[in-house]
């Protein structure tokens, strides 16, 4: 085993205790818990080990990071999913190799992703980023719709060909009244959720928790936890 792979491991094992952990201490099941390895910054050797390991999810922020990436790594069985902000240039690319587009914010980007679908012959599941220190009709700090607008872009989502609904998104918020207050954050996305299934029973993905909150993720009841630092390592951004 190389250095590298061996490093890797143990940060996976540890990880998978947390998640293993939390999920017991929450009364779920481990099995409700996906994990999603951040790969950003990181080369697609990481990916293949990663595989290699078990890992069956990724998750990327920058398209061009990631595209390559993505076509390095194409004969591998991985879920990609994309998590950055999301300009409408980019849409065609990211929408050639993303399974999964979490950050979907607003509809002039759902308009775009059903287009580019719908002209690669993709089906392309869908989060709606909500952001929890955005006021009513404007985006959060990273993104993200306010939590009043969830339900119109879930209507449009819906209803755009080559997409499919999935679930929601959040980032747990750096100002506003859930700063520092990572439980509470994920809590109140669990309701917006809640509300949210009431009328899209499929849309039962909820993202959230990175390294450093995904306890309070998997307590709030988060379906997904995405991790990057505490496999990969803190590692210099490219470019």
């Amino acid at each position: 085993m190389t250095d590298r792979k061996a490093q890797l491991a143990a940060n996976l094992a540890q990880v998978e205790e947390r998640i293993a952990s939390s999920c017991a201490a929450a009364g779920r099941k481990r099995e409700e818990v996906t994990l999603i390895v951040v790969t950003k910054t990181y080369p697609a050797s990481d990916v293949r080990i990663l595989h290699e390991l078990g890992v069956r999810h990724v998750a990327e922020n920058r398209d061009q990071d990631a595209a390559p990436k993505a076509i390095a790594c194409a004969d591998l069985s991985l879920t990609w999913h994309f998590v950055g902000q999301l300009q409408t240039n980019k849409v065609r690319s990211v929408t050639s190799y993303a399974d999964i587009v979490q950050s979907v914010d607003r509809s002039k980007l759902v308009t775009a992703l059903s287009a580019a679908a719908v002209r690669g012959e993709r089906e392309l599941g869908c989060l709606i980023q909500v952001a929890l220190d955005a006021e009513s009709g404007e985006r959060g700090e990273r993104g993200g719709v306010a939590p009043d607008g969830v339900e119109e872009l879930a209507t449009a989502i819906g209803a755009a060909p080559g997409l499919r609904l999935d679930g929601l998104m959040t980032v747990a918020p750096l100002a506003g009244e859930y700063a520092g207050r990572q439980r509470a954050a994920f809590d109140r996305l669990m309701e917006i959720s809640s509300r949210l299934r009431a009328g899209h029973p499929a849309a039962n993905m909820v993202s959230a928790g990175m390294s450093g909150d995904l306890e309070d993720a998997v307590a709030a009841g988060a379906t997904h936890v995405r991790v990057g630092t505490a496999v990969l390592g803190v590692r210099p951004r490219l470019g």
